[in-house]
């Protein structure tokens, strides 16, 4: 029987664990089974969210690209289809103000419930407006999940989320349910565990809970921020010195009132946390992609793969301020794969970028006298649908860029923090990935290489490399054969880390 994984993303540190997601499914981390993602966040517009949203934009650009939407693909790379539900919100459909108090029409409350209400909140957090999130207060985003109505779960995204649910059941998989999210917030804290329980309640009222896994993967806390004097807090805003508390709070509940939802369990945080900006919430909540994150995503494979029978699971490493490929589990596939994507994406960032900006200055047939292989993948013939300069393969083109920016872009915003260093990849080379990246280093690209350095040499030059493009013989590569994508999958097969 094979798994089907589903990703309930809550709140930012949700979102950020999607982005991390998307960026190893790149890799053929997971399996050819279509992941389906759905954002769960009050604040619409939440900067982390965002951006986890363009980050799978512009994989599913490249995945549907490369695969042609088949999943025959052999090679790994771009292997996983992805779907998203977009952004689901507690207040969608929500006449009113987006404060508490009119959340509860506290105006026309009994005289009893309002001044319970009052005891409950402060003034403030009554009339604190919440479309920028709940402010870090698990408090408030429980007053407000708790209102979810179980009927609810059958208005979109929902419906089609749980009947995508119900569909792989009925076709013999088994169904695994991820929500991921932080506990030492607001919207994680809250919405993980009220969420959880009523689709495990939706799942038992249509007879198929004994068929779906729920898994939580619980971010614990991994960074802090200092509000800068005078800054505009706009009322309300989370504390980072709460951050603690708020995780011993949710993890007692858990312990003695949630531990039932859940099948398996990853708790995931750092002992040092990483300084972030700070934000009270909406587009300027942007942390960096973290770590932890390539953790969650990790967790996420293992959630998929693994049995998950009533586990509960945590990371180690072996040194405190140090990351290494051992650290992480299943190092040795982990390391080849991600391996192969990054050597994949920085090639075609050093070199064929400016190979193509060369061959659309000067013409095919002219680049061709410089770099023989181009015409192996690129026809001169006008009524060839290979052609280098047609709308289609010069779209493959931004699209393949694209792509490849990004992942380069996200491995080194991993390797950002000073104070765990993570020693996977040598990111100074790729400089700022807008033209500046350093030429003709691949053989430096992989910290904790071991081969002999003779090896890396012969294996890792770029004209060794396009040697290997111009002699291969393309019925190996699966799929389509030549123009921009076939070059690619070419690229990837013969860059790969031996």
């Amino acid at each position: 029987m094979s798994n089907k994984l589903f990703i309930i993303a809550i709140g930012g540190s949700g979102a950020k664990c999607v982005e991390s997601i998307v960026q190893i499914a790149a890799t053929g981390l997971y399996t050819k089974e279509e992941i389906e993602v759905l954002f769960v966040d009050p604040d619409e517009n939440n900067g982390n969210v965002d951006r986890a949203r363009k980050t799978l934009n512009t994989y599913q650009e490249c995945q549907q690209l490369v695969t042609g939407g088949s999943t025959e693909q052999q090679i790994e790379w771009m292997s996983t289809p992805i779907k998203s539900y977009d952004l689901w919100s507690p207040f969608q459909g929500k006449l009113g103000g987006r404060e508490l108090a009119s959340y509860f029409n506290y105006g026309t409350m009994d005289a009893g419930l309002a001044s319970l209400l009052e005891v409950l909140y402060t003034p403030d957090e009554r009339n604190q407006q919440l479309d920028e999130g709940f402010r870090g207060r698990p408090s408030i985003g429980a007053a407000v999940m708790s209102q979810i109505d179980l009927q609810r779960l059958d208005t979109e995204p929902w419906g089609s989320f749980i009947q995508s649910i119900n569909n792989a059941v009925a076709q013999g998989k088994q169904a695994r349910v991820l929500l991921c999210g932080s506990i030492f917030g607001g919207t994680g804290a809250s919405g993980i565990p009220t969420i959880a329980r009523l689709l495990r309640n939706k799942l038992e009222q249509q007879n198929i809970a004994d068929r779906v896994k729920l898994g939580g993967l619980f971010l614990l806390p991994y960074f802090s921020f200092t509000v800068p004097p005078g800054a505009e807090t706009n009322g309300l805003y989370a504390a980072s010195d709460q951050f603690l508390l708020n995780t011993e709070s949710a993890l007692r509940y858990y312990v003695t009132q949630a531990s039932e939802l859940f099948d398996t369990v990853y708790l995931l945080g750092n002992e040092n946390t990483s300084e972030v900006e700070f934000s009270v919430g909406n587009t300027t909540q942007k942390n960096r992609p973290h770590f932890i994150e390539l953790y969650a995503a990790l967790a996420a494979r293992d959630f998929l793969i693994e049995d998950c029978d009533n586990k509960l699971i945590s990371i180690t490493r072996d040194r405190v301020g140090e990351i290494k490929w051992s650290d992480l589990p299943d190092d040795f596939t982990v390391k080849k794969l991600m391996t192969n994507a990054a050597r994949l994406a920085y090639l075609w960032m050093s070199d064929i970028e400016k190979i193509v900006q060369y061959t659309r200055n000067n013409g095919l047939k002219a680049a061709s006298n410089t770099e023989p292989w181009l015409d192996k993948y690129y026809d001169l013939q006008t009524d060839s649908s290979d052609k280098f300069d047609l709308p289609q393969q010069q779209k493959a083109i931004e699209t393949l860029s694209n792509w490849s920016r990004s992942y380069l872009y996200w491995l080194q915003e991993l390797h950002f923090d000073k104070i765990d260093r993570l020693q996977l990849f040598n990111t100074q080379i790729f400089g700022d990935l807008n033209g500046n990246i350093q030429f003709d280093r691949l053989s430096e690209l992989l910290i904790g290489d071991t081969r002999e350095p003779r090896t890396k040499q012969d294996k890792d030059t770029i004209t060794t490399i396009k040697n290997r493009l111009r002699l291969h013989n393309l019925t190996t590569v699966q799929g389509i054969n030549r123009g921009t994508v076939g070059l690619a999958k070419s690229l990837y097969l013969n860059a790969q880390f031996n």
